[in-house]
């Protein structure tokens, strides 16, 4: 079962645009498709809760509060429960999906999601979870890094975000020359 996976489902989650159902839509993948053409508008309001409530979770564990983050997993778990199944295409590719005991779109793909960072939390600690350093982007990622060292969510940013740093400094510099 590859839980690294439905780690990032929850992260595609939170920095996802849910205005509106073709937004939720854009979020499902090919992997997911089936999953966009059953969505709801219902589904939309629980997905906007879902989300919030997921940032918070990265938001703790990028500011070291790791009982609140394991708390606000644990409702997370309650409210979507998983039951796992085995799955398969033909009789060699086996293999287990975290699935929902609702029937909705929503609890199906929110279930994996929360388990799969409840797993990453368990595995890596929750200083693994971050919140891209780029003040304009906000992004939520997984620090994959060897050392924990990561602060943003990708190369656009860090590299924005240096160049910006790098401008200001130059411009100090003149500023104080005069």
């Amino acid at each position: 079962m590859n839980f690294d996976a439905y780690a990032r489902t929850a992260v595609d989650l939170v920095n996802a645009s849910l205005d509106d159902l073709d937004g939720l839509r854009g979020l499902f993948g090919e992997e997911n498709s089936w999953m966009g053409g059953e969505v709801v508008e219902r589904d939309l309001a629980i997905f906007r809760r879902a989300q919030k409530r997921l940032r918070d979770v990265f938001e703790f564990g990028t500011t070291c509060r790791d009982t609140e983050a394991v708390a606000e997993l644990n409702a997370l778990l309650e409210a979507f429960p998983v039951q796992p199944r085995i799955s398969g295409h033909d009789a060699s590719d086996w293999h287990m999906h975290v699935t929902s005991r609702g029937a909705s779109v929503s609890a199906e793909f929110l279930a994996g999601a929360v388990w799969g960072l409840a797993v990453w939390l368990c595995e890596y600690g929750s200083a693994r979870f971050g919140v891209c350093a780029d003040e304009r982007c906000g992004n939520v990622y997984l620090d994959t890094s060897s050392n924990n060292c990561r602060r943003f969510c990708s190369e656009r940013c860090a590299t924005r975000s240096h160049v910006a740093a790098h401008r200001a400094r130059k411009k100090e510099k003149l500023l104080t020359a005069v």
